[in-house]
């Protein structure tokens, strides 16, 4: 265990300290939940209200709901979210090619990560201090427990006029366990049946003390899995899905290797005949990907609130968590920029003569792992209270999310300059695919440390109550000030930047910012049936300037049955810090280099070239525009249908800048200075593609609309028991980019619903749970969209069953099946390198669980 986090968990002690004495005795929950005020915050308004539903559309997961799932990992519950998209991303598929290693995020709408605002107990988190994708920011989901969560809304609507930044296409609020009284313990194992073996082991501890003057509730968690590996997932382990009908992505870094023998490239003697691709010898590296990860994660939440008077309560909240992870890909992968060569006399040498090392790959020396752990800390200090029938709220909080990833001279990190060492003094032998001596690896090999942190501090105040009357109505009014000030820090190991380690995503950002906000929410009621919002905050940042932004809602009850609802909102989001900081940062990207191929005839096939991005000072803020109109119907007592139609529009967005773009105004020029090309060959007018320059930009546009459907209904029979039926489905009607409509094409299934089955009699009861996600099409490049039809991904139906049994009123034993019938991820071809799509279906089949939990 690391320094950090016993400084973590120091902090959870002192919490417990804070606390304060309160009586332990055991207390009827339900009665002092009688005891409360009766108005509540919904997630998406500042005004407490008298019941949960407003004027937008708030997705409640409940605790009921997160048992019935079977998952204890946010990221799994999570992704099943019909409102879910594209950049829902997670540890699944996790490489040393991936920028945000062991992390996990939700995306609303497809807009992405950092167009999802997640929020704990309604307030913000320290985003990762590793950024994903190279610099888009997020909230490390993969941090919060399930264990200690009691619910989740989901808000399908705009909110910056409520929360400021990030919140385009919608809200997640994680709402965490307090007022609890007693002891709950639960312990849960499962494991894959198929041929994959993978397993995962949780086991959470509830404890709770209180009076009617305080309580503290302290959380503790831990998680654990172990891994997958492509190698063991057949087909979809390997990089070749060319016998499938997809495409070959085989790495032109070869094992053995080729290489420039009297000004011509020649692929290595003994390559066989099934890698040679014209002048290379190419290397499958799919069966060394970590389809899922080994991870194991724990945690501690303190959350304390003690009476100081009357109308006055202190509370105080603490959370600390560490994770570590692994992080995996193939063995090193070497081009010409590494400048390695064999000399003449080199003992091993076929040629006779020096040769350059044009493509190689040290699959001798092992994959290359990475080690990462990160430690996140969240204080929260407050006092709330009741002045004259106001509500009101001050805080200070401090957050940290601290990561490290290593990597050892065990773990396949070769430097270069060692490697050429070696070479020269004949121990190392780079033809025929020779497998070196151990000694020789070890002389090499180096270690690796990359470090980031991201820190939040925040201040805020806060006033809710009735403002004044309108008639036979009191305007409820909230009203508030907001100062945060944020910092990330991203740095590379020094060997990385000295350009002695090669093939390797390598990210760098420093950045930092304050900012202040300031705003205010009416609530009007018009008539006892029809009800306005108003709402405005104005932002100022220290680093691009301020903004304002103001949303409207109405509400009408024209029954006692049916509410209609319809918001207008503006949003925006302000550059991330890793954009705005981002230092020399390199990718790999597979495509065909026609300029070359055209000219030289060569390289005619994909293969992986570097790309190379840095930050910009001129990002402005993304803004965004969305409606909502919908309703509920209340039917009857026991069966309610809601049913929205949603818009968003999001321009000026900060993206990077379309390599193809970069790659066609640049590329076709020996001496451009964004296209570096290496010296051609002799006879070529165009040289070997080295790096490619790119940056991020205020370039891009999305618009998405669709429709959300949901119902519920309640069957209470007594001699069958009690029987809850749900479904919500979303219809996304409309994704457009740049003016190229992506809904129903890759990644963009037009439909995807969820639909529940409960029934529950004394002591027994059943879940059965039901994941749809639509068929899309399997298009290759973006202009392949509009242009024609091309294949489908089929659609695919996850079925979970879960059954649990009461022993004795505080013994409950749970035994359940997530996918049940081991349904495998449909084939898609478009530029995946495993002839699935990892970022809407999961590869990991059934999963058989059992969980034990008891109360007292």
């Amino acid at each position: 265990m690391n320094n950090s986090f016993k400084y973590s968990l120091c902090a959870l002690a002192i919490g417990a300290v804070f606390a304060s004495p309160v009586s332990y005795a055991q207390q009827d929950e339900a009665q002092a939940e009688n005891d409360r005020l009766e108005r509540i915050q919904v997630t998406g308004s500042r005004i407490n209200r008298t019941d949960m539903e407003g004027a937008s559309p708030v997705e409640v997961i409940s605790r009921d709901d997160i048992e019935a799932s079977g998952f204890n990992n946010l990221q799994q519950l999570l992704e099943r979210l019909p409102s879910a998209g594209v950049g829902t991303f997670s540890t699944q598929g996790n490489s040393q090619d991936t920028t945000a290693n062991g992390s996990a995020a939700i995306s609303l709408r497809g807009f992405g990560a950092d167009s999802t605002l997640v929020l704990l107990n309604g307030r913000r988190v320290a985003v990762s201090s590793f950024a994903e994708g190279v610099a888009n920011s997020f909230v490390d989901i993969n941090t919060i427990p399930v264990a200690a969560i009691e619910r989740i809304d989901i808000l399908k609507d705009g909110a910056s006029a409520i929360y400021g930044s990030d919140a385009v296409a919608g809200v997640v609020n994680i709402i965490l366990r307090d007022d609890f009284v007693g002891t709950e313990l639960s312990v849960s194992h499962g494991g894959t049946t198929g041929d994959v073996n993978y397993e995962e082991t949780s086991m959470s501890l509830v404890w709770g003390t209180g009076d009617d003057k305080g309580n503290t509730t302290v959380i503790m968690d831990y998680w654990k899995n172990t891994s997958i590996f492509g190698a063991e997932f057949g087909r979809n382990g390997t990089a070749n899905q060319a016998p499938y009908g997809g495409n070959d992505f085989r790495s032109s870094r070869g094992f053995p290797g080729s290489f420039i023998v009297d000004g011509a490239e020649q692929p290595d003697p003994d390559c066989p005949p099934s890698s040679t691709v014209g002048t290379r010898c190419v290397f499958d590296y799919g069966p060394y990907a970590q389809i899922f990860p080994e991870a194991e994660r724990v945690g501690a939440i303190i959350q304390s609130r003690r009476e100081l008077s009357r109308d006055v309560e202190a509370y105080i909240e603490i959370a600390a968590q560490h994770n570590r992870s692994m992080a995996g890909g193939a063995p090193t992968p070497l081009d010409a920029d590494a400048g390695l060569y064999v000399p003449a006399d080199h003992p091993n040498n076929p040629w006779g003569e020096r040769v350059d090392i044009n493509f190689f790959r040290t699959v001798d020396a092992g994959a290359r792992i990475w080690d990462v752990e990160s430690d996140t800390l969240r204080f929260i200090a407050g006092l709330r209270g009741d002045l004259d029938g106001w509500n009101w709220d001050v805080s200070y909080q401090k957050g940290r999310s601290e990561g490290m990833q290593t990597g050892s001279r065990e773990q396949g990190w070769v430097r270069t300059d060692f490697l050429q060492e070696q070479i020269n003094l004949g121990n190392y032998n780079p033809f025929g695919g020779t497998i070196n001596d151990p000694a020789v690896i070890n002389d090499i090999t180096t270690s690796l440390v990359r470090r980031g942190e991201s820190h939040l501090t925040a201040m805020d105040a806060s006033i809710a109550g009735e403002a004044f009357q309108l008639g036979d109505h009191w305007v409820s009014m909230a009203a508030g000030l907001e100062y945060r000030e944020e910092d990330v820090f991203d740095q590379p190991d020094d060997q990385f930047q000295r350009g002695l380690i090669f093939g390797t995503e390598s990210v760098q950002a420093e950045a930092a910012r304050d900012q202040w906000a300031a705003y205010v929410e009416f609530l009007v009621p018009i008539t006892d049936q029809l009800e306005l919002t108003a709402a405005g905050r104005y932002d100022d940042y220290s680093d691009f300037g301020s903004t304002f932004n103001p949303q409207f809602k109405l509400q009408w009850r024209p029954s006692d049955d049916v509410t209609l609802r319809a918001s207008y909102g503006e949003g925006f989001r302000a550059p991330s810090l890793a954009q705005i900081g981002l230092g020399p940062s390199q990718v790999s990207t597979f495509f065909v280099d026609t300029f070359r191929c055209e000219a030289d005839n060569e390289s005619c096939v994909p293969l992986d070239y570097t790309i190379v991005f840095s930050g910009s000072d001129g990002l402005e803020p993304e803004e965004s525009s969305n409606y909502n109109i919908g309703g509920i119907w209340q039917v009857t007592d026991a069966f309610d249908i809601s049913a929205d139609y949603w818009s968003i529009e999001q321009d000026n967005k900060i993206v990077q800048n379309d390599f193809e773009n970069v790659y066609a105004a640049n590329c076709n020029d020996q001496n451009s200075t964004v296209c570096e090309r290496r010296d051609p060959l002799p006879g070529d007018r165009l040289g070997e593609l080295a790096v490619l320059y790119n940056t991020y930009v205020n370039l891009s546009s999305q618009e998405a609309a669709g429709l959300d459907f949901s119902a519920n209904y309640t069957w209470q029979v007594q001699q069958l028991g009690d029987i809850r039926l749900g479904v919500d489905w979303s219809y996304m009607s409309k994704f457009e980019k740049d003016g190229i409509d992506y809904a129903g094409e890759y990644e963009y299934p037009e439909h995807r619903w969820t639909a529940r089955a409960e029934w529950a009699r004394d002591a027994f009861g059943v879940n059965l749970n039901l994941n749809y996600i639509g068929e899309f099409e399997d298009y290759q490049a973006p202009a392949d969209v509009e242009a024609s039809k091309t294949r489908m991904v089929d659609s695919q139906l996850l079925v979970d069953l879960q059954a649990y049994y009461d022993v004795t009123s505080n013994f409950r034993v749970t035994l359940g099946s997530t996918n049940l019938f081991d349904e495998e991820p449909p084939e898609a071809f478009n530029n995946d390198l495993y002839g699935y799509a990892p970022s809407v279906h999961n590869p990991r089949g059934r999963f058989v669980y059992t969980k034990l939990s008891y109360s007292f």
